[in-house]
């Protein structure tokens, strides 16, 4: 038995946040965004709008490419860190608009940007339990919302989107043949927005403290991220027996520029094997692993019998990595 991906679906908001747009919001340039990020436009939900929606259409796209519909799926899941609401969850919100009339289950991960990754492990865990043929697994953010247009490290960075895919199993060969998960709480500051949960619940002063936006110290991320997924993807091809010579595809998680510059170094990765979206989504966090993913598919850059890591890192801290042969 294996775990396949039999469809892959994305979905952006129509509207484009500009390096030029941020300029009339904060103090900074387009040459200074570009220079330390690489990315010059990113997508920004619309009023009324929320992560659900996006989650939705992209799940849509995915079952139109598998051949199904919602009836035939056992499960969804949703990778998020932007849901539409602490409770319910998004999945739910998702569930309601994609499968009316089935009471199958769902729920949230929240893994913040290794979520895509995190959820692949867990789906296939669960498909390979028997109780379960078909998944929905889908990463969606709407970070837009959680921006503190005053804070220009910040907000030039993040996006909104979503991807899915079917995850189904399988008797044939290939699939999803290892996943690495990892965490280390001591760096839960690292990436963080404070206030919302039990611990800062929302008040008038949190709010004027600005502490319901993402708060992040870029400099430490960017150490332990480019150490971590360079050793959870040496730890995974070791798994599976592969050298990163043999990998045809490396998707990772669209950080910034110079994460993804500086893990391609490392692990000796040419740029032709490690696709990108950054410049015109920017970091998109559970989103962008599965978008980049269903970009790659439906170009036709995705074989069958392609071997493909994914690859990501993201707030907890977390991060992650899976091997798995296309097909």
């Amino acid at each position: 038995m294996s775990t396949r991906i039999s469809g892959t679906g994305s979905a952006l908001p129509e509207r484009a946040l500009t390096n030029a747009d941020l300029e009339r919001l904060v103090e900074t340039s387009d040459e200074w965004i570009v220079t330390r990020t690489g990315i010059h436009e990113r997508r920004m939900l619309a009023d009324g709008e929320a992560t659900s929606d996006l989650v939705t259409r992209a799940a849509e796209r995915a079952l139109e490419m598998a051949a199904l519909g919602p009836e035939d799926l056992d499960l969804v899941i949703v990778a998020t860190c932007t849901p539409d609401t602490l409770t319910p969850s998004t999945a739910n919100w998702v569930h309601r608009s994609l499968c009316r009339g089935l009471s199958i289950p769902s729920f949230d991960i929240s893994a913040a940007c290794s979520g895509f990754v995190y959820g692949l492990g867990v789906a296939d865990a669960l498909l390979r339990t028997g109780d379960y043929r078909r998944i929905l697994l889908a990463g969606g953010e709407g970070l837009t919302r959680f921006m503190d247009y005053q804070e220009r490290t910040v907000c030039i960075l993040f996006g909104d989107g979503a991807g899915a895919a079917v995850v189904e199993r399988s008797d044939g060969p290939g699939g999803v043949l290892a996943t690495t998960l990892k965490s280390d709480g001591q760096y839960h500051d690292a990436i963080i927005i404070p206030a919302g949960g039990s611990r800062m619940p929302l008040s008038p002063y949190v709010l004027t403290q600005r502490e319901a936006f993402v708060h992040m110290k870029g400099a430490q991320v960017f150490k332990v991220a480019v150490q971590s997924m360079e050793q959870v993807a040496r730890e995974t091809l070791e798994k599976v027996g592969w050298k990163i010579s043999d990998v045809d595809h490396v998707i990772a998680h669209q950080a910034n520029q110079r994460i993804l510059s500086a893990v391609a170094d490392r692990l000796e990765v040419p740029p032709e094997k490690m696709p990108t979206n950054l410049a015109t989504l920017g970091n998109t966090s559970a989103a962008s692993v599965p978008i980049l993913l269903d970009e790659c598919n439906r170009a036709g850059r995705l074989r069958s019998g392609d071997k493909v890591l994914l690859l990501a890192f993201g707030a907890g801290l977390t991060w992650g990595a899976t091997a798995l042969e296309w097909g």
